[in-house]
């Protein structure tokens, strides 16, 4: 029962990164628009997200509108699509694994079961960092290459999605590290015992 505070721990960072990867599926500021070169004072600007795109007046009225086709996505934006949703699934059954095979639950009574399936939780937890790390890297690197880019004419910036996303990666990356570092199946013991009859009948115990 040593390992309750680390699962309560890696829980509460779990709970708290998979809330990050859905705010970044969800909320459309991946990418917004940046005020530079001459025209200082703009009407309106963008806010691009995995499922709509956002044009905010000057007056703070905002108006979104879902993308017509993912074929006009960028690529960053198309695998970070698939890549969220993923990270998504497998930070909830990671959960889910963690609350059935943790040792402050009696959901399973072998005790040599629960560091395994806490095992599982936690390498599904490392995916689903690795998942939302990914394209979120992505889209910032391809954001400030275009920034960077003479030839493209709007400027993007990063947005709040994006540290967002990073922030949840490293959470989860570090719940499914403690849980794998101590989720290790205990030994049996220090040595087995022989058991054996001699001449006289009498039964006599070797350990190994």
């Amino acid at each position: 029962m040593g390992n309750v505070g680390v699962q309560i721990i890696c829980l509460a960072l779990g709970v708290f990164g998979l809330i990050g990867v859905i705010v970044c599926c969800i909320v459309p500021r991946w990418k917004v628009s940046s005020f530079v070169g001459s025209n200082i004072v703009t009407a309106q600007s963008t806010e691009d997200g995995l499922w709509m795109s956002c044009v905010v007046q000057s007056t703070g009225q905002q108006q979104c509108k879902t993308y017509d086709s993912i074929l006009v996505l960028p690529s960053d934006l198309q695998a970070a699509r698939a890549m969220v949703v993923v990270s998504c699934m497998f930070c909830c059954l990671s959960l889910l694994i963690l609350l059935f095979g943790a040792n402050f639950t009696t959901c399973i009574e072998s005790e040599s079961a629960k560091p395994k399936i806490s095992l599982v939780a936690g390498v599904g937890l490392l995916l689903g960092g690795l998942l939302v790390i990914i394209p979120v890297s992505w889209s910032a690197n391809t954001v400030v290459q275009n920034f960077n880019n003479p030839l493209v004419p709007q400027k993007m910036e990063l947005g709040a999605c994006i540290f967002v996303g990073w922030a949840a990666g490293v959470l989860l990356l570090l719940a499914g590290g403690l849980l794998c570092c101590f989720s290790r199946p205990q030994s049996g013991g220090s040595g087995g015992t022989a058991h054996f009859t001699n001449s006289t009948g009498v039964v006599n115990k070797a350990y190994a």
